[in-house]
């Protein structure tokens, strides 16, 4: 019986362990850009920022929420009073598929599965052949747990806003409280 000398035990469920870890390992989704465009890492703190609205689409819930810069404007009545949305405005949509509340005594529905998390930043220098904002998609595959980015540049949104450019690209609003 041929005898492993104990080291190389060890030496080798130890990079089983290591290549284990970094297969299985969280993605960590600041590291993702947009090809030529807005980066995840831009957003870091996207999910402490108030809510602006909600929406339904025929695929899901969406969240809006913006960052202290564009809810200081929503609050002051921009777009509507015609200014526009000051440098540094950042909103996020975060969209879930969508389920009924089973717990609930009456019906409501309620996110069920991530399905993409959505940026817009303003800044008129940087991305001045869009109106002033950039734009990006992450999409996310709940099977993998793990985010990719959609689209590519950051014009990728600008066609679908342009319906709104006279609300300064921004689609939506914010609701009487």
């Amino acid at each position: 019986m041929t005898r492993v000398p104990f080291a190389a035990v060890v030496l080798a469920a130890t990079a089983v362990a290591v290549v284990n870890g970094i297969t299985f390992a969280a993605q960590d989704r600041f590291t993702l850009k947009v090809p030529d465009g807005l980066a995840f890492s831009e957003f870091k703190d996207y999910d402490t920022w108030e809510p602006v609205s909600v929406s339904r689409t025929e695929e899901g819930l969406k969240v809006i929420a913006a960052n202290p810069a564009m809810m200081e404007a929503f609050r002051n009545g921009v777009p509507s009073n015609g200014q526009r949305f000051p440098e540094g405005s950042k909103i996020v949509k975060i969209e879930w598929s969508e389920k009924k509340n089973s717990e609930s005594p009456y019906f409501v529905m309620v996110p069920d599965i991530l399905k993409s998390v959505s940026f817009i930043e303003k800044d008129t220098r940087r991305f001045e052949s869009s109106g002033g904002w950039g734009y990006a998609q992450f999409r996310f595959d709940a099977a993998s747990d793990t985010f990719a980015p959609s689209g590519s540049g950051s014009a990728c949104g600008y066609a679908c806003h342009t319906a709104v450019k006279a609300k300064d690209y921004i689609f939506t609003a914010y609701p009487r409280r």
